[in-house]
């Protein structure tokens, strides 16, 4: 069932905190970051795309197809969920797309599992991922059928932001535990956004090592 769904990994941020530049590309446990995204998210999904604006060859090696916001201006995740909603729907067969972020290198390897199962009943809805009570509104389910209403939200309503958009919509939020790996307790949608993040994303990569 989760092969017939699209992906779209947003990696389009402008990473100020890194100082600039594409975080996804960063060193990461003898990748880059993406890397590791990719590697957990791919098998989830059907056709798979990256969302990132600018000269598209920096990304060659992730070996994906790269899709450039439809929206003019730096608009957000928004934007590169409105991006893959219209490449998913005129390129592919598929009714529904899973958006992940490119900053998450743990994020669950049953996500697009967990997210069809609990919209199946629904197909108009949006399946948002949870975690410890939090939502995390760039790791969900959209169905094709919002694009045109998301591309309304974004370009006449000048609406930006994720939540705003669902909130408006049919959804259900979708938990996730928080696993545990040796000693170390760690969200699956812990994002990097400074070098300390990194540090502890490379000690969390050693910590699962068997």
């Amino acid at each position: 069932m989760t092969k017939e769904i699209a992906g779209i990994i947003l990696a389009g941020g402008q990473s100020r905190r890194m100082g600039g530049g594409d975080k996804g590309l960063l060193a990461l446990g003898g990748g880059s970051l993406l890397d590791h995204v990719v590697a957990r998210f791919a098998p989830q999904v059907g056709p798979l795309m990256l969302s990132a604006n600018g000269d598209p060859a920096r990304f060659a090696g992730v070996g994906l197809p790269v899709v450039a916001d439809t929206v003019k201006g730096f608009a957000g995740p928004l934007a590169g969920i409105l991006t893959g909603l219209e490449w998913a729907a005129a390129n592919t067969t598929c009714e529904a797309l899973v958006t992940a972020a490119g900053d998450t290198p743990f994020l669950p390897e049953n996500l697009v599992e967990r997210l069809a199962a609990a919209v199946e009943e629904r197909p108009d809805a949006i399946a948002v991922a949870c975690s410890g009570g939090k939502r995390h509104p760039t790791f969900a389910l959209w169905p094709l059928g919002l694009r045109d209403a998301l591309r309304r939200f974004l370009i006449d309503e000048d609406m930006r932001r994720v939540t705003a958009f669902i909130d408006g919509c049919d959804y259900v939020d979708v938990e996730f535990p928080i696993p545990t790996s040796g000693d170390h307790t760690h969200d699956p949608f812990f994002n990097i956004n400074t070098s300390d993040d990194l540090a502890r994303a490379e000690g969390l990569l050693q910590s699962m090592k068997p």
